[in-house]
This record gives C-alpha cells, sequence and structure tokens, in this order.
C-alpha cells in the first residue's frame, strides 16, 4: 500500500487532474492539444537529447537490457499482429496497428516518471537506454509493417525510403539523434544553453501527464473488448514477464532489471492511437487500449513494483 500511496498514485493524480480539467470544462480541448504539441514535439524531445547527449553510454547501454526489454516488446507485437489477423479476423492494416499497441509502451510520461518516483533520478540511466531505441526501434517496425501491409505489389527497393522518411519527421527520433550527435562528438554546451533546456525539461513530464489525462477525456471504451483485453494482457503481464525472466538469466544489475521490467510494464502510450490515427485504422481500439490499460496499469505496476528486489 505505501508503494501504490507514495509512487503510483502521485503520477496518476496528475493523469486525473488533466481529465478533471478537461471533464469540467476548465481547459478547452485546443488548449490540451497545444499542451501535447509542446510536450511531444519540444518538451520530451529536448528532454531525450539532453539526457542522452549527457549519458555514460559505456555503463548504461547494457545489451542484455537491451535484449531483455525489446525481447518482450517485439513478441508483443508478432502477437497482436498475428492475433489480429489469424484470431479477430481484422484487416493486415488493423492487425498491424492492433500490434503497435503491444509493442510500444509508455516509456517516458509514465515509465521515466513512475521509476524516478519509486528509486529516484539516479535510477533513470538504463531507462534512458531502453528510451533512446524504443522510438526508432517501435516506429521502425510499425512503419515498415504497415508500409508492408498497404503497399502491396511496391518495390521493396521503395520500403527503405518510405520507412526513413517517415520516421525522420517524428520529433522523439530527432531529439534522440541529435543527442548521440553531441555525445559523440564529446562537445559541452554552453552553461547558458543548458539553463535554458533545463527550463524546458522540468516542464515535460509534468506536462505531459496533465495533458495525457486531458486527451484521454476524448476517449470513450468502444471496438472489440477482446482485443482490447488481450492488448492489455499482453502490455501489462507479458511484456514484463519476458523482461523480467530474461533480465533475471542474464544477470542484470538490480538497478537495470528494475528499470527495464517497469518500463515493459507500462500501458500503451499515446502514441499508438497517434500511429492508428495517421494510416486511419483501428483507431477505436488503439484508444480504448490506451485507456483501459492505463487504468489497469495503476494496480499492475503496483504489482511489479512489489517483485522487483
Amino acid at each position: 500500500m505505501q508503494a501504490l500511496l507514495e509512487v503510483i498514485l502521485p503520477v496518476f493524480l496528475v493523469i486525473g487532474a488533466g481529465y478533471l480539467a478537461v471533464w469540467r470544462r476548465w481547459i478547452s480541448d485546443n488548449a490540451i492539444d497545444g499542451l501535447m504539441d509542446f510536450t511531444q514535439k519540444i518538451a520530451i524531445p529536448t528532454l531525450l537529447f539532453m539526457a542522452i547527449s549527457t549519458l555514460d553510454l559505456g555503463a548504461h547501454f547494457d545489451l542484455a537490457l537491451l535484449v531483455s526489454f525489446y525481447t518482450g516488446s517485439f513478441t508483443g507485437f508478432t502477437i497482436g499482429l498475428l492475433a489480429g489477423r489469424f484470431v479477430f479476423k481484422r484487416a493486415w492494416e488493423d492487425s498491424v496497428a492492433i500490434g503497435f499497441c503491444c509493442l510500444f509502451a509508455n516509456s517516458v510520461m509514465l515509465g521515466i516518471a513512475i521509476t524516478e518516483s519509486a528509486y529516484g533520478a539516479a535510477a533513470l540511466g538504463p531507462n534512458y537506454a531502453i528510451v533512446a531505441l524504443h522510438s526508432p526501434f517501435c516506429y521502425g517496425i510499425g512503419i515498415t509493417a504497415m508500409e508492408i501491409a498497404r503497399s502491396r505489389g511496391t518495390p521493396a527497393r521503395q520500403m527503405p525510403a518510405k520507412v526513413l522518411k517517415a520516421m525522420f519527421r517524428n520529433a522523439l527520433v530527432i531529439g534522440i539523434l541529435l543527442g548521440f550527435a553531441v555525445n559523440f562528438s564529446g562537445l559541452d554546451l554552453p552553461d547558458v544553453a543548458t539553463d535554458g533546456l533545463d527550463l524546458v525539461i522540468r516542464a515535460a513530464i509534468p506536462c505531459a501527464l496533465f495533458g495525457m489525462g486531458g486527451v484521454m477525456y476524448r476517449y470513450r471504451p468502444d471496438g472489440d473488448f477482446r482485443i482490447i483485453a488481450l492488448v492489455c494482457g499482453v502490455s501489462l503481464i507479458l511484456h514484463p514477464s519476458i523482461t523480467f525472466t530474461l533480465g533475471t538469466l542474464t544477470g542484470l544489475s538490480t538497478g537495470a532489471l528494475r528499470s527495464a521490467v517497469l518500463t515493459a510494464s507500462m500501458a500503451p502510450g499515446i502514441n499508438c492511437y497517434v500511429f492508428a490515427n495517421m494510416y486511419g485504422v483501428a483507431k477505436r481500439v488503439a484508444a480504448s487500449s490506451v485507456l483501459i490499460a492505463t487504468a489497469l496499469s495503476i494496480l499492475t505496476i503496483w504489482v511489479w513494483l512489489a517483485l522487483l528486489p
């Protein structure tokens, strides 16, 4: 109970505040859209840029950490894709969007917030190592699969250009790549620049959580609830279970195991709806999956926190 009150509840209270503010019309939908644009296109990319530009790559980019997390992630995508097509008889395009919901954990808005709340800011190194590859990995898989599904008959040689074009228009990917560029170059940013960026960074997570709550008010549980149940089960149970098992077998350090499992246990992120909306497929399922899984994760995160060393 103490973990729920001290770690999980504050994060979800901020989400709830955003939900309540839109529900009671204290803040407009347009204001929430502007807030989400700020967080997703400026504040969070800035956070990732600064974190990765100063990250000790040798210390935190542990192959076992990445294999443990991304094996579970890719397994979830595969299950969602195949179940969508062959169990629920959805079109291939819908099935890719369902797989993406099982693939894309809310690694930043919730993952970083929960880990920091539970173990402190010093514990976030492994989180940033996971997040550094998260958007490129997930969007790479999702966009490639969707373009294959939509472009039957298109020459294979055109596929890489389509995928790269879509990825390099994503602000998160751009922030991550710029962070790596500064890290590898060994350049130190001027203090005045880092001080200004730090001001933006401080707003990133609180604004993202509040805006997430506001956006979620628009979602109404709708669609095929069997599919939504599958997404919730894969995201909240299967993915962290695979990560926990592989992390334990490969001897991950306690800190790395905590970060990997907690990140894997997060509900699908808002980007799942953005992805579905971008292609105009399975939008109701994606929106409802984000809403319902986020609500259920209040309890499942509590369980994972109790299981972790």
